[in-house]
């Protein structure tokens, strides 16, 4: 286990999905700060089962270690939906995936990480939590702008400056491939947190549970679900190694 950060960054806010990303990214904050608190946004998302998988990820998590469940706390959900409604995309509303102007997925939804980056902020503030964690990615994913490691430097850098704050913004995930998400879940909670995230988490832009697939729930047809199936048979095919966290 990664020895626990001290000192004012003892105290991690992540936001979480309750897809296998930010699934993941609990793990990884749970092995590192004392107390680790998360938040939620609903913002009017199709796919809002994941809002519901939330809790089952943070109860399972919990139960996997001693320590990952004395360091879990509060969970906040924000309401955004006006924020959605503005939106109006593929995630938001029923239409077509499809790739549109710009050269950018219609599952785009403009602002998103920005807007849930200044709401974390916010929150941090008041709970005294000096580290936002977040799973964006620019390795495997849809090409959204909002994920760039350059724009999320830029956020940090005028969330600290207009709130006069040091917040440090930690992505785990940025630099690697989803073969590499499922092998850092490995490394940092083994078999039964691969498991774990496989039965709970939810990524399917459709919202669909149905059938438990290898890689799990979903549509195995939208953006989403072909980026996760991907993953994990290239993942499984590489041997299933573990990715020391």
């Amino acid at each position: 286990m990664t020895p626990m950060i001290s000192g004012t960054d003892k105290g991690a806010l992540l936001m979480f999905s309750g897809g296998q990303d930010s699934a993941v990214c609990l793990a990884w904050a749970l092995d590192r700060f004392g107390r680790v608190e998360t938040v939620g946004f609903d913002y009017g998302q199709r796919h809002s089962i994941e809002m519901i998988q939330r809790q089952a990820l943070r109860e399972g998590l919990a139960s996997l270690t001693l320590s990952w469940g004395e360091r879990l706390g509060a969970d906040h959900v924000l309401d955004l939906t006006g924020f959605g409604a503005i939106a109006d995309t593929a995630m938001t509303t029923e239409r077509a995936f499809e790739i549109g102007e710009g050269g950018l997925p219609n599952t785009f939804v403009p602002g998103r990480n920005l807007v849930f980056l200044v709401y974390a902020a916010a929150l941090a503030d008041r709970r005294g939590l000096g580290v936002l964690v977040g799973g964006m990615c620019e390795t495997d994913f849809s090409g959204y702008p909002d994920c760039r490691r350059d724009t999320l430097d830029a956020q940090i850098r005028a969330l600290n400056l207009g709130m006069g704050r040091e917040f440090r913004l930690e992505t785990p995930l940025m630099a690697l491939t989803k073969a590499e998400t499922w092998a850092l879940a490995k490394g940092l909670g083994g078999e039964a947190l691969v498991e774990l995230i496989v039965a709970e988490s939810h990524t399917c832009y459709r919202g669909e549970r149905g059938s438990l697939r290898p890689w799990g729930h979903g549509c195995d047809d939208c953006p989403a679900c072909a980026l996760r199936r991907k993953g994990w048979e290239t993942w499984v095919e590489g041997g299933r190694a573990a990715l020391a966290p």
